[in-house]
């Protein structure tokens, strides 16, 4: 199974997984760019499309796939759309070509925002997570609350190290200077800006990232950590918890 990453818009990725015969994509914002990879691959028709969650650069091209192709569309249950679909709930299951894929409920960014985990024989398992959680960063709080967007990173957190972590936007060194400003003594963050400078340099994208390596250098999963903790203290005294850590680093991240 083959991992493709299509640039779309400014800055946003439309991730497409396939077989040489069979694809899916998610959050297909716009369909041009997929009907042009399609047609550079006439021995492969897209069959599914995977949605995290309504926004218009994530949903876009749907209708005109579905007009160019036989593709199903799943999508979160408790989010508008104005397509045919199939809702999906949390711990939701869809098997596809051999591949496993379930369904994590992650509220936060959007109230009823979905990720899709995909496990497939012989390879690391891959995560879609739109726009929940973005390498060394998070997603903006617009609909759900900063206890549930914490939740919900909590919850990826604890996916297996090796997990492909597949956001929907390069957002990775925008982000990374975030990260050093609340752990500058951290080398993993250092070391990993310098990578990605490298990889822009050359218009190569900086994901997949990896769970393990978002537990380095992602200050919004390190929230335990003594030096992100006392970055935070530092910009809102008397916090409690770690949900507080978190509130007070995105809406630092807000004003960076």
């Amino acid at each position: 199974m083959k991992l493709v990453a299509l640039p779309a818009f400014t800055d946003n990725y439309i991730w497409l997984l396939h077989d040489d015969q069979h694809a899916l994509v998610v959050d297909p914002g716009s369909a041009h760019e997929v009907l042009e990879w399609l047609a550079q691959h006439p021995g492969i028709a897209l069959d599914h499309i995977l949605v995290t969650h309504h926004h218009g650069d994530h949903t876009g091209g749907i209708k005109q796939l579905l007009n160019a192709t036989a593709a199903k569309v799943h999508a979160p249950a408790s989010e508008p759309a104005n397509y045919a679909h199939h809702a999906v709930r949390d711990n939701d299951g869809l098997l596809w070509q051999g591949v496993r894929l379930h369904v994590l409920q992650v509220p936060g960014h959007t109230a009823g925002h979905i990720a899709w985990i995909a496990n497939i024989p012989g390879q690391d398992p891959i995560l879609f997570c739109g726009d929940t959680l973005f390498s060394a960063g998070c997603g903006r709080l617009f609909e759900g609350t900063a206890a549930q967007m914490h939740a919900s990173l909590q919850k990826l957190a604890h996916l297996p190290s090796q997990t492909r972590v597949c956001p929907a936007h390069e957002y990775t060194l925008s982000n990374l200077r975030f990260a050093q400003t609340v752990e500058p003594e951290n080398t993993d963050i250092a070391r990993h800006t310098i990578h990605c400078q490298s990889l822009r340099a050359n218009d190569r994208p900086t994901l997949p990232s990896t769970i393990g390596l978002e537990l380095q250098i992602n200050p919004f999963l390190r929230v335990q950590q003594p030096a992100v903790r006392q970055s935070a203290l530092q910009r809102t005294p008397q916090l409690n918890s770690d949900t507080e850590v978190f509130a007070t680093l995105r809406e630092w991240k807000n004003e960076f």
